[in-house]
């Protein structure tokens, strides 16, 4: 039985097939790294209670900043504060697309007016459910030379629990409760929510 053995020109073949290989793959992680380096006279500033965990999603409307102070707990309001107050922005903002897009796939009398009490309960929802946030993350830092205090929080709150508030108080208006069709609304509700997650 006769076996296989390479001559010399197979084996200088294979050898420079793996470092080419070799030389290739250094050469993306070289890549990676110089990518990853910032640009001569920046540093990146790594932000506590922060990152893709915490954004937004089709569940959970979510928010995150942060307050400083000479005393913990101001910074602690402060950041809560900021938080919320980024919240309440966004939640207006999605809230706001629901709104017209329900509106207008209905077909209702006078659809500037519902679309203003509409809104002005979304207010209201708001301001009932914004204190019954979740603080997901807290990071109480002390500043070095001020002394101060800086609290890094992130904060959300469950879309389905706002909708079921919204739902709550809808049903509530008598103006509004003639057009008003749960169903539809929580569909377009949910379509708007699932547009946060895809992005």
């Amino acid at each position: 039985m006769k076996t296989f053995t390479p001559n010399r020109t197979v084996t200088v073949l294979l050898t420079a097939l793996m470092l080419s290989g070799a030389m290739t793959a250094c050469k993306s992680k070289k890549k990676a790294a110089a990518a990853a380096t910032p640009p001569s006279g920046e540093t990146e500033v790594k932000v506590l209670c922060s990152g893709p965990e915490f954004f937004t999603n089709n569940e959970f409307f979510r928010a995150n900043n942060l307050g400083e102070s000479m005393d913990q707990a101001t910074a602690k309001k402060k950041a809560m504060a900021n938080a919320r107050a980024d919240m309440a922005s966004a939640i207006n903002t999605q809230i706001k697309g629901v709104i017209d897009n329900y509106v207008n796939s209905r077909e209702l009398n006078n659809k500037e007016e519902v679309a203003e009490r509409f809104e002005g309960l979304t207010r209201e929802v708001l301001d009932q459910k914004l204190s019954g946030t979740r603080t997901i993350c807290e990071k109480m830092m002390k500043v070095d030379g001020s002394g101060n205090y800086k609290c890094y929080v992130a904060i959300e709150l469950s879309a389905q629990e706002l909708l079921s508030s919204y739902n709550e108080r809808l049903s509530k208006d008598e103006r509004l409760r003639i057009d008003y069709d749960y169903e539809k609304f929580k569909e377009t509700f949910d379509k708007e929510m699932e547009k946060l997650q895809n992005k």
